[in-house]
């Protein structure tokens, strides 16, 4: 099964995924509640691209932006291009052959986002008849059994029910669906949450083949930097609702410039290291209210390198290095 369109992915020159300066505000009963500050994010054909952070930081609600997924209160601004259509302006109609069939999302928890009372072959068909409607019963049925079998498991599972199926094979069901109509772009919100090791291990080669293999791009969200670092090739790290600071994985791993991808990065032992045998470095203190952000850097209150003129102005995301934009004044300070 050829899962890639008729005009090669590699061939578009345009990024699949191009997010502008976007914000979004949530309308609550206490006021507005920034949570996504102009945020800017590309993906390429055949990249991908991670988003890390503490829960709260913003990474769900941007991602939700994607595909128009957020909720009727929150307000968007900015520009969200998915394959050159802004999909927070076009219509209903253009917006639903848009999703599934140009862009697709795995969402976080398949336990629940899978039905539970459908079985999973008529869940990963049900997008393929809504967006092929010629297709007949017995190509989609094939289709269905190819996907299943391209993600690891075998065809006859289609009629098996989520709850007969592990964490990692109903995780490994939402990355099939998320193929179905053969999309040059993927969205994967914490694809590995509540996996043990080596099931999440097996999910990111799944996920870092299929890439390879197919050449879409995907855009993958993760509290855990290990994880990106392991299958991303370029990570953007998120604070407080802004991007703090930009790299390849390796960079941002083992090379972090903001003290707050540090923290991140410090929090993970690593195989061979002798300190590993510690406990990882922890970081004190919670993410700030949205509503209520501290004057100046938004990481000063639980950073171990502010200064009194941290707390002056935020620092703009400025690059430093060649593709190596940080927000942070003492980038390169002592």
């Amino acid at each position: 099964m050829s899962a890639v369109p008729e005009t090669a992915l590699s061939e578009r020159t345009e990024p699949l995924l191009d997010l502008r300066d976007v914000t979004v505000t949530y309308r609550t009963s206490e006021g507005p509640l920034p949570a996504v500050r102009g945020v800017n994010l590309t993906v390429a054909p055949g990249q991908v691209v991670g988003l890390a952070g503490e829960s709260g930081c913003g990474k769900s609600t941007l991602v939700s932006t994607v595909l128009r997924l957020q909720p009727s209160g929150a307000k968007v601004e900015g520009e969200v291009l998915v394959l050159g259509q802004d999909v927070q302006t076009v219509g209903w109609g253009a917006l639903r052959a848009l999703r599934w069939a140009e862009a697709s999302i795995v969402f976080q928890g398949a336990l629940h986002s899978l039905n539970p009372v459908q079985r999973i072959g008529a869940q990963i068909a049900e997008p393929i008849t809504v967006h092929e409607p010629d297709l007949g019963d017995a190509a989609v049925q094939r289709r269905v059994e190819e996907l299943l079998e391209q993600v690891g498991l075998p065809g006859a599972r289609k009629r098996a029910y989520p709850h007969q199926l592990s964490g990692g094979q109903r995780q490994r069901v939402m990355i099939a669906m998320a193929l179905a109509c053969r999309p040059q772009l993927i969205v994967a919100d914490e694809p590995t949450t509540a996996l043990d090791v080596m099931v999440q291990a097996q999910i990111l080669d799944l996920l870092r083949d299929l890439v390879r293999d197919l050449g879409v791009g995907l855009l993958i969200i993760s509290h855990d930097l290990s994880v990106l670092a392991d299958v991303c090739d370029r990570v953007l790290v998120m604070y407080a609702g802004r991007v703090v600071e930009s790299g390849t994985a390796a960079q941002a791993f083992t090379d972090p410039l903001h003290p707050y991808t540090a923290a991140l990065s410090g929090a993970f032992p690593r195989i061979g290291d002798p300190a590993a045998r510690y406990a990882p470095a922890g970081l004190a203190g919670d993410p700030p209210d949205p509503r209520e952000l501290p004057p100046g850097c938004s990481f000063a209150p639980r950073c171990p390198r502010a200064v009194d003129r941290c707390t002056e102005a935020e620092p703009p995301l400025l690059e430093v290095a060649p593709g190596r934009p940080v927000a942070c004044i003492r980038v390169g300070e002592p």
